[in-house]
């Protein structure tokens, strides 16, 4: 039987579209291994992602047409992959207050193992491009429609209308994506502080969905009626 064939032999052996597709990878690992290194995405040239990757500029066109596109597919490949296992989380047949500790468990060790990735996240969420911004927004607003169709199909917060949903939902999953930077930030082998972290981001989430157990709807008369009452004088809430 004749010997299995080297690695660098498997490489020739590709097809054109498995080459491509390398050829991608390695450019989104460029610039990722740039942005690892202190360097902000914008300040980054499609001539510098090429040199680090390994192959000449030309190359760079054949699969982005510009750093912004390069960035979008990073901001999607986030997205995607940490969305299933979110979802995977609240889909456990857990309590309540079990989903929240299983899911911020999912999303800090998804974090950690995807520590480049966030940095470019948590750096573009404010960063310089708009583009990238508005993405950013897109995907959080996935996060969150999805999470409150999550609820709704586990029963959670039937009486709350679905615009209260959302934006309770939207508070959870931007207190989650403001808490990636102290993750990042968190020395290693420090088993205490990350299980103080934890306990401290479990019991944020619980805040909020406190808060939208005991959250009450106004009828919509009386809060027009509150915002400009009839005899021009200011309004008193009263409980």
């Amino acid at each position: 039987m004749s010997s299995p064939p080297t690695a660098l032999k498997r490489a020739d052996l590709l097809t054109r579209s498995e080459r491509k597709d390398l050829t991608r990878n390695n450019l989104l690992q460029a610039a990722l291994s740039l942005i690892g290194e202190g360097r902000s995405f914008t300040s980054l040239g499609l001539r510098e992602i090429a040199r680090e990757a390994g192959v000449v500029p030309n190359a760079f066109y054949r699969h982005f047409r510009n750093t912004d596109e390069l960035g979008l597919v990073l901001v999607e490949e986030v997205g995607i992959t940490l969305r299933r296992l979110l979802r995977e989380a609240r889909q456990a047949d857990l309590s309540q207050t079990d989903m929240v500790r299983r899911s911020v468990l999912v999303y800090q060790a998804y974090v950690r193992q995807n520590r480049q990735q966030f940095m470019f996240i948590s750096s573009e969420r404010s960063g310089g491009s708009r583009l990238l911004r508005m993405a950013i927004r897109t995907d959080v607003a996935h996060f969150t429609n999805e999470m409150a169709q999550d609820f709704r199909t586990l029963g959670l917060y039937q009486d709350l209308p679905t615009a209260s949903l959302q934006m309770v939902c939207g508070l959870i999953v931007n207190s989650m994506l403001a808490a990636a930077a102290d993750i990042l930030d968190l020395p290693p082998d420090q088993p205490l502080l990350e299980s103080e972290m934890t306990e401290n981001f479990v019991k944020q989430l619980q805040v909020v969905l406190l808060g939208a157990s005991c959250w009450r709807e106004r009828p919509r008369r009386e809060r027009k009626a509150l915002a400009s009452p009839a005899d021009g004088t200011s309004a008193t809430i009263r409980d």
